[in-house]
Order: C-alpha cells, then structure tokens, then sequence
C-alpha cells in the first residue's frame, strides 16, 4: 500500500504535531473497511487522534482512498476549529484527486517535484 501526503499536509503534520504511524493507523482503519465518511469521487474523510487524546476530539483528514492500493493524505484540520469542509473545498479536491487515481504518471511527477511525499515509517515503528 502507497501511502503519501500533499506538500500542505505535511506541514499541518509537523505543526500539529501527528505522527507518521498515526496516520498509517487511519489508513489501515480504512483498508478495514472502517471509513468515517465517503465524500465521493475518491475521496475519503478519517478521523486521526490528538497525541494523548482519542480520534473523536482529533483531527479530520481528507484523502484520496483506493483500498488496499493508495492514499495520499490532502487536507486535515482540527474538529474544535472546523466542522467541515466548504462544498467548493470538495470540489475542488475531487478534480485533484480524479487526476491521481486515472493518472498514474501524475503521481510519479508529483513525487519527483515535491508536491508530494511518502508517509515512511517512523522509526519505531
């Protein structure tokens, strides 16, 4: 299973703090057949807990999602600062995440370029 992130995302990460292997947890949920929300076209929102905390006071994710596949974490935001995402929002990430799932050489592109990363294993996984 490929997992990545977007460029954006991973800065959210790093300042809120979210692990590698926390994010891993959300996509094994998944490939489990444990999806919070399918929001269509792809994509997919999961919920990720806050460090010392649980999932439903926690982050909330927005991927593109083919199980057993890929997963490329693109948006995440806390639930006490945002309920959800704007209907243009999702638009908007369903156009990007359509050009990933029927574009294979998009996702080389993007990692080549930066756009995206590889959500590796932390080290004490």
């Amino acid at each position: 299973m490929r997992i990545y992130e977007t460029r954006i995302f991973g800065r959210f990460t790093k300042k809120e703090t979210i692990s590698n292997s926390d994010l891993r947890k959300a996509v094994e949920r998944a490939n489990a057949g444990l999806i919070d929300a399918d929001l269509g076209g792809g994509l997919i929102k999961q919920r990720v807990a806050r460090p010392g905390q649980g999932r439903s006071g926690g982050y909330r994710t927005i991927l593109v999602f083919r199980s057993g596949d890929l997963a490329i974490f693109m948006a995440g935001f806390a639930k006490n600062e945002r309920d959800n995402i704007s209907d243009d929002d999702l638009a908007d990430l369903k156009t990007i995440a359509r050009q990933w799932l029927k574009e294979p050489d998009r996702l080389a592109k993007d990692l080549a370029t930066g756009i995206l990363n590889e959500v590796e294993h932390d080290s004490n996984d």
